[in-house]
């Protein structure tokens, strides 16, 4: 059996798609699974086991028609067998037609869905992970949707060991702080984290804080520092380095998005900040692990930061 899913969007989506390829995995454990997803996706597979190969496609671009021919070629050499769409373009479905794979599923409201052979109904107000754990009805699976989960390689495990000695807070444990905006104008406003900082070093002075640092936030890193150079900093070179220092926090505070989903997968308790359309209880399962601050005016920055600190110290 060889099945290939088509997973448009970031990697935060394709961790909420996990669930759906471990489930495939369990069920079939023979079958060959692939994935194609945009490049700057394609890190998150770092992270997962349930998956043979994963191929690239733009779906946002305007692709050229041998860009499409290429696609198409390379789906019909490999003899696919069952294909799961997530999105709902109707070119991607007529394209999964045009392959002869015998069993398409893809969701019912779509434009495309007479080029699939199972439609799924979508369902617009449930957690996104269970939305993706819906296609698997194409092929009579009904098991409940797992948790979220990863697995960190264990060379970036015994990095992170050597990075949290490095930065003296092996054994104590830490809050670890990451504003995983696109840009410094997307990003929480430094002067609001900084009382949230300030707040800590108050109302816990031993309890380590560290902030990540990736390639697209250097420079909200270096205000932080310039306003407490004591600030211990560790810089996550890549996705399985970011999960392994997760995985040691007791608590990470963040903006919605990657870092957010690893912690979901890792069972780290989290306070999420969100500023755009996604809604939490989407993205988010309901524990009382999560919790989240929505702006109420859609702006990330006009959450007050005394919104957040009541929030974590008032529990």
């Amino acid at each position: 059996m060889r099945i290939v899913a088509l997973v448009p969007g970031g990697i935060g989506d394709q961790i909420l798609f996990f669930p759906t390829l471990d489930t495939l995995k369990r069920s079939y454990p023979d079958a060959e699974i692939d994935v194609v997803v945009e490049q700057r996706a394609k890190p998150a597979y770092r992270l997962s086991r349930s998956v043979s190969d994963v191929l690239t496609f733009d779906y946002k671009e305007r692709n050229s028609p041998a860009d499409w021919a290429n696609l198409l070629g390379v789906i019909r050499d490999r003899y696919y067998t069952v294909a799961l769409y997530t999105g709902q373009a109707w070119g991607i479905e007529l394209l999964l037609w045009l392959t002869g794979i015998p069993t398409r599923i893809g969701y019912a409201n779509s434009g495309g869905k007479s080029f699939l052979t199972v439609p799924v109904p979508y369902k617009t107000s449930q957690y996104q992970a269970e939305t993706y754990h819906d296609l698997l009805q194409g092929l009579n699976l009904t098991l409940p949707t797992p948790a979220l989960s990863i697995s960190i390689p264990k060379s970036d495990l015994d990095w992170a060991e050597g990075e949290q000695k490095r930065l003296t807070v092996k054994g104590s444990g830490y809050v670890l702080i990451h504003d995983t905006a696109a840009s410094p104008e997307a990003a929480y406003p430094s002067d609001r984290w900084q009382t949230i900082i300030q707040s800590f070093r108050q109302q816990q002075p031993d309890l380590p804080l560290v902030v990540a640092q990736t390639s697209a936030d250097a420079l909200w890193v270096a205000t932080l520092v310039q306003a407490f150079p004591d600030l211990k900093v560790t810089k996550t070179a890549d996705l399985g380095k970011l999960a392994a220092m997760i995985a040691g926090a007791n608590l990470l505070l963040c903006t919605e998005g990657v870092s957010m989903q690893i912690a979901v997968a890792l069972q780290v308790y989290t306070l999420a900040l969100f500023g755009g359309s996604a809604a939490p209880t989407q993205v988010l399962p309901q524990s009382d692990k999560f919790a989240a601050i929505a702006a109420t005016t859609g702006k990330l920055a006009d959450i007050p930061p005394e919104q957040v600190l009541a929030k974590i110290w008032g529990g």
